[in-house]
Order: structure tokens, then C-alpha cells, then sequence
């Protein structure tokens, strides 16, 4: 019998185990994120990155005063994240138009940067900056415990409105949102003493109805309480804004 050649032997050796090991690394699964992603699957989130879900519409924070006028501070927010900010109040007249015009845009510009009320003050605007991010972080905190609502009841939100002024005194709403869907509103604060009384126990439990059958703050003011319910639409249409609409 003919011998094999020991070249020949360790050529065909080497060819096997070169052989082994192409298998067993096409068998070994793609595990980085290029990999991933190309088969279809999300790649994992990088630390630090926003989750996503969260507030959705307009947020009014409180009027902050200050030595020179009041500051109030709008947020527009989109699943959580700050899109927009404006001042809806600010000091005005004589020196204080100035310093508003320079220096709410620059702090408009540093929330949506910074996603948060840890905003530096604008130079020579000490006490506008001061008022502005008071507002902006009760805006902030409207906005969180709107979100912990939303998760914590089903999707349900509680939402007040801003306070409207009327010739015969402040209209407040309150109302929770299911589904996009109205299904409770209320007068927190309503006009009141004298004839007030009498008029605003009977025209704020009509609004009520009509803001849960409308949706919406499209709805019409009660005979003989034009006043009440101007700033039932009013109210009731600023914590709407703050459900997105």
C-alpha cells in the first residue's frame, strides 16, 4: 500500500480546521447594533436618551411677579419634549420694553436647548429671568403631574385652566380628559355674592354639560349670564390647550 505524503497530510489538516472555524462563525448570531437593525429589530437605546411618551399640547405656567411686572411662562410640548417656548406675560413700559425685547427670546431659545428650567439668567435682565423660570418650572410641574395622571389612571387627565377675569369676578375650569374625550367639567372658582349666586348656579351646571356633549370650548353662553360664561369658554379653552386641544 502506497503512503501518503506528510505534506500532503498536513495540507489536508489545515484545509479542515480553516473549514471548522468559517462554520462555526456563520452559525454565531449578528450581535452588534448595524446587525440589528439591518434583521428588523429596534438597536438598543443609548444611555441617556429621553424616553419616549409624555405630554402632548400647551402648558400655561403660574404669573411669577417681580419688581417690575408679572412673567408667565407658555410651554408647546411634543411626547414630553419641549418644542416651543413664549412669554405670555412680561414686564413692559418705559426701560422694561427693552429688556423684555433682548432678553425673552434668548430665554425662549435656552429652554428648548436645555429641556429643563436649569436656564442661566440674561445679563442685565436679573429679575425677569428670575420671574421667567419660576413660571417655567411651575409649567414644568403642571406638565409632570399631568403625565404621572395620564399613566396612573388609565389615560385619564386633570387639567385647570387659567383663572379668566369677568366683570363680576374670576371663572375657573376644571376638567378630565379620557381618551382625547371630555368627560367631567367643573367651575373651581365662578362669581359669586349678591345676584352672582343665583346666576351662577344656575348657568354653571348648563356649561358643564355642554362642555362634555361639545368636546370642546365651542359651546354656547347661557341666557342671562353672558358675563359667567365668557369666562367659562375661556378658562375651559386654556386647560384644553394643556390636553393638546
Amino acid at each position: 500500500m502506497r503512503k501518503s505524503h506528510p505534506v500532503r497530510r498536513a495540507v489536508l489538516a489545515g484545509a479542515a480546521t480553516v473549514s471548522g472555524i468559517v462554520l462555526l462563525l456563520s452559525l454565531k448570531p449578528a450581535s452588534d447594533p448595524g446587525s440589528a437593525q439591518a434583521a428588523g429589530q429596534a438597536p438598543p437605546a443609548a444611555a441617556g436618551q429621553a424616553p419616549q411618551g409624555g405630554v402632548n399640547g400647551a402648558v400655561t405656567g403660574d404669573a411669577a411677579q417681580t419688581q417690575y411686572g408679572a412673567v408667565q411662562v407658555r410651554l408647546t410640548m411634543n411626547n414630553g419634549r419641549i418644542t416651543q417656548a413664549e412669554a405670555v406675560q412680561a414686564p413692559k413700559g418705559g426701560r422694561s420694553d427693552q429688556i423684555t425685547s433682548s432678553s425673552v427670546p434668548r430665554l425662549n431659545q435656552a429652554v428648548v436647548a436645555a429641556q429643563s428650567a436649569e436656564i442661566d439668567a440674561v445679563s442685565g435682565a436679573t429679575y425677569t429671568s428670575a420671574g421667567y423660570k419660576k413660571s417655567l418650572q411651575s409649567a414644568l410641574d403642571k406638565a409632570k403631574a399631568s403625565a404621572g395622571s395620564q399613566q396612573g389612571s388609565g389615560g385619564a387627565q386633570t387639567l385647570t385652566g387659567d383663572v379668566a377675569q369677568t366683570q363680576y369676578g374670576p371663572v375657573q375650569v376644571r376638567v378630565t380628559v379620557t381618551g382625547g374625550k371630555i368627560t367631567k367639567a367643573e367651575a373651581v372658582q365662578a362669581p359669586k355674592g349678591g345676584r352672582s349666586d343665583q346666576i351662577t348656579s344656575s348657568s354653571v351646571p348648563r356649561l358643564n354639560q355642554a362642555a362634555v356633549a361639545a368636546g370642546n370650548a365651542q359651546i354656547d353662553a347661557v341666557s342671562g349670564a353672558t358675563y359667567t360664561s365668557a369666562g367659562y369658554k375661556k378658562s375651559l379653552q386654556s386647560a384644553l390647550d394643556q390636553a393638546g386641544g
